[in-house]
């Protein structure tokens, strides 16, 4: 591979855990042409920090010259369990639009190079739902639900359209007509099967990129519906301050460190688009710890140099600084305010039942 692409796959799988068939993206290179990738969403619960490691992805693919698709994956989300509500489903995909330009612009991507598809203006046509049919005549129950198996929510006597979710990403590969998807760890059973489906119907396999898995403020993976595992991307600076305090981060344990993974998967990245690759810790009384790798970040925390104590406030003010332009923007759009009501309904108080007690009990009212 000459040395120009050799730089362009470089930047197209750095910081990656994995990439699946990249022979594939290698060819394209080779070649000269400039690979099209596609990074899917399922529009459900509101995007938190962890949306900001594929964002910071879709800047190195766009700097690798890549033609990038996003999908907002309004059909997905409604599938998955009804996680998605149909009458909420349009409000939220627009949400989403608004949140990953926002994030995109706060890491200084340049937005209008980028295509947002909503997935239902293709998903039900005539072609895609023909291979839809094919594709479920040729995949078993067993396949379908181990290739959604970390990815679908699961549960005893679930409905049929979990198993349909691992199809239609499958699928929107072909429709979207792209080279390679980018997406989570989590997501490698469900690449793994389309490599193998997509053939059986007569398309070409795709390559995959393996996004590493961010861990949650309160251990395991940062998900939308844990509400303490994640910081929301509109939350008040007081908010993500209280939520990193409280944060699980265990002095000189550098695994599993929710905390520590905000350094390692946001914050350098950001600064290093930026062009500033620095962490910052301030100490009273001391010279600042200044880092710009996240060994040397590892090797003080371990060391106790770097504690808890010092840490959790410097990665509250680069997270505060981060979101700052993502807040702004939704202040000044009355629009996605409007349409965030509309997407996230605020709960219905319950009504306090009134206990009927009769007409003749002590102190009623006599006609």
């Amino acid at each position: 591979m000459a040395s120009a692409a050799k730089e362009r796959f470089d930047l197209i799988s750095e910081n990656l855990a994995e990439v699946l068939n990249p022979e594939l993206l290698e060819s394209i290179l080779a070649e000269g042409r400039n690979p099209r990738v596609y990074w899917g969403t399922a529009t459900t619960g509101r995007p938190h920090t962890g949306y900001f490691v594929p964002a910071l992805k879709l800047a190195q693919l766009l700097a690798a010259g890549c033609d990038v698709v996003v999908l907002l994956a309004d059909i997905h989300g409604f599938l998955d369990n009804l996680k998605a509500p149909l009458e909420l489903v349009e409000s939220r995909a627009k949400y989403y639009q608004h949140v990953i330009t926002a994030i995109l612009k706060a890491v200084g991507v340049p937005t209008e190079k980028l295509e947002f598809v909503l997935g239902s203006s293709y998903q039900q046509s005539p072609r895609y739902t023909m291979d839809l049919y094919k594709l479920s005549s040729l995949v078993s129950e067993h396949d379908a639900k181990r290739a959604g198996a970390e990815v679908v929510k699961q549960s005893s006597n679930a409905p049929l359209s979990g198993l349909l979710y691992p199809l239609l990403q499958a699928l929107d590969e072909e429709h979207l007509n792209v080279d390679a998807q980018l997406g989570g760890m989590d997501q490698r059973k469900l690449f793994v099967a389309a490599t193998e489906w997509l053939p059986k119907i007569g398309y070409r396999k795709r390559a995959h990129l393996l996004n590493k898995m961010v861990p949650g403020l309160s251990g395991g993976k940062m998900s939308s519906s844990v509400e303490d595992s994640k910081i929301d991307l509109l939350d008040a600076p007081e908010s993500v301050s209280k939520k990193i305090r409280k944060a699980e981060s265990a002095p000189r344990v550098v695994e599993e460190n929710g905390v520590l993974a905000l350094v390692e998967f946001i914050l350098l990245p950001a600064a290093a688009l930026r062009g500033n690759k620095e962490f910052r810790v301030n100490r009273k009384d001391q010279d600042p710890l200044v880092y710009t790798d996240i060994k040397q970040v590892h090797d003080d925390y371990r060391n106790d140099v770097l504690t808890p104590q010092l840490l959790k406030p410097a990665v509250t003010e680069g997270l505060v600084s981060l979101m700052a332009p993502i807040q702004e923007a939704y202040q000044a759009s009355p629009e996605w305010q409007e349409i965030t009501t509309k997407a996230y309904p605020p709960p219905e108080k319950k009504q306090k039942k009134v206990k009927d007690r009769g007409s003749r009990y002590p102190g009623a009212k006599q006609e």
